[in-house]
């Protein structure tokens, strides 16, 4: 079996040290070479031509999200961001991601030597999805939120009756991007939303304030006990499984901070779950690119408890693990491209809210 070749691309001789250590540990995969950086890291691509890349933000000569810019535009391939775990470092991943950064790795802020250790299955996990992932280009685009969204897409038509409805997300690689595409298309009367994407605690705050800065609903990360309100999208924390709940007629989040599911906490199983349990019909799921299956038995539970559920198809996909896996396990009613995701799930949340009118 050929191994997956990797650069490692990182200004620290102990990054790069420990990186090399951890990936040549995998049977799967070598260090084919390593560069302190990117000009050095630009011939080594030329001559090297690995698979994937690790690459750090911060570093000489390079800054290396301008790399990342010019390496997607010219010559994509995938690449693991290698990411400190500050404010400022979480903004700066959300930006490669939007580069075309297939994922990222969080670096400990103490006794790195010892966290990224830990992190090393991890780590390989992440090289191995990369390898796979399906790349695209960069496309800048203005997001702002005076963007027309209301001329794309049509307002909910019964705003009494889509009150009821909710949206449940859940994704996980290459899903920020899929979820920011899906929430700016959100008008000011979209339906309640709650978002699972698997993320590490520092890094979901600064995400949910990067998706309110661009969105025309209100994005925060959920703290439990808040009303789900139409135009409100709640974000799980890193920390705690999100849930839905009912408090008489009102909807309402909950954290837990209970063991991990399908090995993640948060864990879309658990939203999915919760929302089969508390919201039936009046649910619309939504899964989106990710590896693995975490979510696909909790959509399942919402098929059979009678909400309607989405899948993106595998070409708008980053990694078509987790949509693949629900559509296999029966629990989707449609499977539509990213691209279209947002009309036909308001589509479908305006028509179940004027059928119910008639009832």
């Amino acid at each position: 079996m050929k191994k997956i070749t990797v650069l490692v691309i990182d200004d620290s001789a102990l990054i790069r040290k420990l990186l090399t250590e951890i990936i040549n540990s995998q049977s799967d995969m070598e260090v084919i070479g390593t560069a302190a950086n990117p000009l050095v890291a630009r011939e080594m691509i030329r001559e090297m031509n690995p698979d994937v890349l690790t690459l750090d933000v911060e570093m000489p000569k390079m800054d290396g999200l301008d790399f990342l810019e010019k390496l997607m535009r010219l010559r994509p391939m995938p690449v693991v961001m290698v990411s400190t775990l500050t404010e400022k470092g979480s903004d700066v991943t959300f930006r490669a991601l939007e580069l075309g950064a297939v994922d990222f790795v969080a670096k400990p802020k103490i006794d790195i030597a010892s966290g990224l250790k830990e992190y090393g299955n991890e780590i390989a996990n992440k090289i191995r999805t990369a390898k796979s992932a399906r790349l695209r280009r960069y496309m800048p685009v203005l997001a702002t939120k005076s963007a027309t969204a209301d001329a794309i897409l049509p307002a909910i038509s019964n705003r009494v009756a889509s009150t009821e409805k909710l949206i449940i997300i859940g994704a996980s690689t290459g899903g920020t991007e899929a979820i920011k595409e899906f929430l700016m298309h959100m008008p000011p009367d979209a339906p309640g939303i709650l978002v699972t994407q698997h993320m590490p605690e520092t890094f979901t705050k600064s995400f949910a304030n990067r998706l309110d800065s661009l969105c025309k609903i209100s994005v925060v990360e959920a703290q439990g006990g808040e009303r789900v309100l139409p135009g409100h999208a709640f974000i799980a924390p890193g920390h705690s499984h999100l849930l839905l709940k009912r408090s008489g007629a009102n909807y309402m989040t909950e954290l837990n901070q209970g063991d991990p599911v399908s090995r993640h906490r948060p864990s879309v199983d658990v939203l999915f779950r919760s929302a089969a349990n508390y919201a039936g019909k009046n649910a619309i799921g939504v899964i989106l690119t990710g590896m693995g299956k975490d979510g696909a038995a909790g959509m399942l539970e919402m098929h059979k408890a009678g909400a309607y559920n989405f899948a993106q198809d595998e070409a708008s996909c980053i990694v078509f693990g987790m949509p693949k896996e629900a559509i296999s396990a029966g629990g989707v009613d449609e499977v539509v491209t990213l691209r279209d995701m947002a009309r036909c799930v308001l589509s479908k949340a305006s028509s179940m809210g004027a059928r119910s009118n008639r009832i």
